[in-house]
């Protein structure tokens, strides 16, 4: 077995655990929206159309806030086209994910949807085909209390009082060549600051989003971000940034060590705005929203990746079956470590969103008119978003190392904690990235003491699959198992990590 050691002392705090961290994504792609949230002939509808299974679940998932309409699809997005009487609200085609969007769940919809699930709305405004004008028309509908022809239209609508939408995106991933109305950095630099400006004019108020690099590797990456802040800093409160992992030929070992890129986006992101800020001589810093981030295997002939473009003369489908990854064991991992690098980040991560919620690349997975059940990614996530409390805590493992082709030697042990001086309660979240290894991990606590081990959880592969998946018929093959392995001693705490392993340990402690 192998050997690990940290120290967790209360005065190694990093900020303040932000709800933000623990949002998520809705786009008008696939079956995220068309019998994911939304299927009025099924059995659990509400009189709104919504699944009810799937509402009990994002509740228990833990989400805090929710991108909506987009992603791609918000570059084509007609807003006024998702109001009004649903009979009369027109088909439209959806360039870019190549489908027909009818438009019988819209913005109010949303808006009611997000109001049941209780979680905040992050509003996206189409850069791509549209601009100014329309994105400030959107607002008004939004959020005037009445009195003009929009805001009276809301209220027409059955919304009497404003929507309280308080962060909004620029646009989406407008430096990538898919991007309907994809533009150069110094194009949309300027289009989203003088967005920005004439948006807060009606609500000078808004947190808004400038979009940063589509992913790490884009080979405008950085320079692109120079160029957006150089535009827009003083209008902007975040710039974007939006990752998905997978694993490539085999490579499990370096699969296991993804979030270690993540680490490594988000200080160069970091690094290239603060460098604009002082060159510009600005006090403020930006903050980052990771506001898409997943796992997301595209490999065209993996089962449920994508489905074939139509060809010329053939009819558009109608919410087909889209990106719909079944996730493992090993996927569960990932996702558990990379939520915990975002968690490291919190000074300067304060927004991020799990890209989508329902059937697309998703915790959450639905049969149209059948059950509803949990991905193995789902775990890892509402148990973060349950436990994680008060302020995160730097934590540095000294622990074994192993060589990845992709990354290099990086450590076999990561972890992040959390402490509530409010409750007393301390979180602990570990990762084994070891394939065929157990960790033995030792923990100081210094300036607390620990007066019991509330929990002890892990997700690993119990049968020895880390391959292993949940589906319908077998909803908790992949889940959460309690693990004994763990014990109060002199100094703190010891516990065992299973190989390929996501770890979540609660404490009473005091200090």
């Amino acid at each position: 077995m192998l050997n690990a050691s940290m120290t967790i002392d209360p005065a190694f705090r990093i900020a303040p655990v932000h709800r933000r961290t623990f949002g998520s994504f809705v786009e008008h792609l696939g079956r995220s929206v068309y019998t994911g949230i939304f299927e009025p002939d099924h059995p659990t509808a509400d009189p709104d159309g919504f699944r009810t299974d799937v509402l009990d679940l994002v509740r228990e998932l833990g989400v805090s806030t929710v991108r909506y309409p987009g992603g791609n699809f918000v570059s084509g997005y007609r807003w006024e086209d998702s109001v009004g009487p649903r009979a009369q609200r027109p088909t439209r085609l959806d360039l870019a994910w190549q489908a027909v969007e009818t438009n019988e769940f819209g913005l109010d919809e949303f808006m009611r949807w997000a109001h049941k699930a209780g979680v905040e709305p992050m509003m996206a405004v189409n850069l791509g085909t549209r601009g100014l004008a329309e994105a400030v028309n959107l607002l008004e509908y939004c959020t005037y209390p009445g009195g003009t022809h929009l805001s009276d239209l809301r209220i027409a609508h059955g919304a009497t009082d404003p929507y309280h939408i308080p962060i909004w995106c620029l646009g989406n991933e407008m430096d990538g060549p898919w991007q309907i109305g994809h533009k150069t950095a110094l194009e949309y630099g300027r289009l989203a600051a003088e967005t920005g400006r004439a948006m807060r004019i009606l609500r000078p108020d808004l947190e808004l989003v400038a979009c940063g690099s589509s992913h790490h590797g884009m080979p405008t990456f950085g320079a692109w971000e120079r160029t957006v802040l150089e535009e827009t800093y003083d209008v902007v409160d975040y710039i974007s940034l939006h990752a998905y992992y997978e694993e490539h030929d085999g490579d499990l070992p370096s699969f296991l060590a993804t979030a270690t890129d993540m680490d490594a986006f988000i200080d160069e992101v970091v690094a290239t705005a603060d460098s604009v800020g002082a060159r510009l001589g600005h006090n403020k810093r930006i903050q980052l929203s990771f506001d898409e981030w997943n796992v997301w295997y595209r490999e065209p002939e993996r089962p449920g990746a994508t489905v074939p473009a139509p060809q010329p003369g053939e009819r558009w489908p109608q919410a087909p079956r889209q990106l719909e990854d079944h996730y493992h064991l090993a996927d569960a991992v990932v996702v558990g470590n990379l939520l915990m690098s975002l968690l490291r980040h919190s000074d300067r991560v304060t927004a991020a969103c799990q890209a989508q919620l329902v059937n697309v690349i998703a915790p959450i997975v639905t049969e149209p008119g059948g059950r509803a059940w949990k991905q193995t990614i789902f775990h890892p996530f509402a148990a973060m978003s349950a436990n994680a409390a008060g302020d995160v805590l730097r934590v540095e493992p000294v622990s074994p190392t192993r060589h990845t082709d992709r990354y290099g030697a990086v450590p076999v042990v990561d972890a992040v904690a959390t402490v509530d001086e409010e409750s007393g309660a301390l979180a602990l979240f570990l990762v084994n990235r070891a394939v065929d290894e157990a960790v033995r991990v030792d923990t100081t606590l210094r300036g607390l003491d620990a007066v019991e081990v509330s929990s002890c959880v892990s997700l690993y592969a119990t049968d020895g699959d880390v391959y292993a998946t949940n589906t319908a018929d077998d909803p908790e093959r992949v889940s959460l198992r309690p693990n004994t392995d763990v014990h109060l001693t002199a100094n703190g705490l010891g516990v065992e990590l299973p190989p390929v392993s996501w770890t979540m340990v609660t404490l009473t402690v005091r200090e």
